[in-house]
């Protein structure tokens, strides 16, 4: 019998890499687009290589590729680029590592947290250009932050990654409350946590319930001066109604790991506001996490291919 062949468009943990080969024959694969493979692209590579596994980190997987000759595509992370309901119909079975890393999600998170109650990044960049000392007023006073011990923080959504977060926090000396209809020991509701919170956190999932779940009405609910950390999703809250709770100084500072489209035009008024720290979907980025989800998706690879049940299907054929 053929083995399987694996187009493995990530790069990949060498170890995981080296499990998958045990199984199936690895296809070496072209450079990858910066935006990754169209649907078109990814359809003459399938056919190119005869691949029956493809391993993907994003790339859109649609009909043209779905009809072809694929036993199992397996996603590095949520299967949001897979067409699920085609995939069933023709077939194709489809895995993808579902858990987060909340302890990756929570250490960006105090990252964040700390660079923008500290100054961090402004304070850097004044002493890789030499300017520390032009102006009048000195450093420790144009830069004079917050501390964060004996402050409050406010934690919406206390699933994996809010209790990583209330734990570490607590930690720091912090008294942490929380908000999260689903959860009996979030005592606070939003209104009551705004009210409170020297520092809001997001960790909730985007939902048609929850997309918007900050605008104008929660900013100016919030303690005038507090902190606003979101490394959930972009689309959470209503961008335009953050930079004007910024500009205001009703919102002291933000951190955000994520924009709608996983982009923010270098315009954007965001950019020029110096209370606000940015980084590109960074919360999983640590080795660490892409080992273990990789580890864990190529046993499950392997489970499916030996005829027994994987763990991580999001359809199976």
């Amino acid at each position: 019998m053929r083995r399987p062949r694996a187009l493995v468009l990530p790069a990949l943990p060498e170890r995981a890499l080296a499990r998958l080969g045990e199984v199936t024959d690895l296809i070496e694969t072209p450079a990858r687009p910066s935006l990754g493979f169209t649907d078109e692209q990814l359809a003459d590579l399938v056919v190119e290589t005869g691949a029956t596994v493809l391993v993907t980190d994003g790339d859109q997987v649609r009909a043209s590729v779905l009809s072809l000759q694929l036993d199992v595509v397996a996603v590095m992370g949520p299967p949001t680029s897979v067409d699920l309901a085609l995939a069933a119909e023709y077939g194709v079975s489809v895995l993808h590592a579902r858990d987060r890393d909340p302890d990756a999600i929570a250490e960006l998170t105090l990252a964040l947290m700390f660079a923008v109650s500290r100054h961090i990044v402004t304070a850097d960049r004044e002493v890789r250009r030499g300017h520390v000392y032009r102006s009048k007023v000195p450093p420790a006073q144009r830069h004079r932050g917050r501390r964060l011990t004996g402050r409050t923080l406010g934690i919406v959504g206390l699933g994996r990654v809010g209790r990583a977060m209330r734990w570490r926090c607590e930690g720091l000396g912090m008294r942490v409350i929380a908000c999260d209809p689903q959860e009996p020991e979030a005592t606070h509701t939003l209104p009551a946590l705004l009210a409170e919170a020297d520092v809001v956190s997001l960790h909730v999932p985007l939902t048609a319930e929850t997309r918007g779940l900050f605008g104008y009405a929660e900013f100016g609910a919030m303690r005038p001066g507090a902190i606003y950390l979101n490394t959930s999703r972009g689309a959470l809250h209503d961008l335009t109604a953050l930079v004007d709770a910024l500009r205001r100084g009703q919102v002291g500072g933000a951190g955000l790991d994520h924009f709608e489209g996983e982009w923010l035009d270098p315009s954007h008024p965001l950019i020029g506001l110096p209370n606000v720290v940015l980084t590109p979907r960074l919360s999983e980025a640590t080795g660490e996490t892409r080992e273990e989800l990789a580890e864990a998706l190529v046993a499950d690879i392997t489970r499916l291919l030996g005829g027994e049940d994987p763990e991580l299907a999001a359809t199976r054929a």
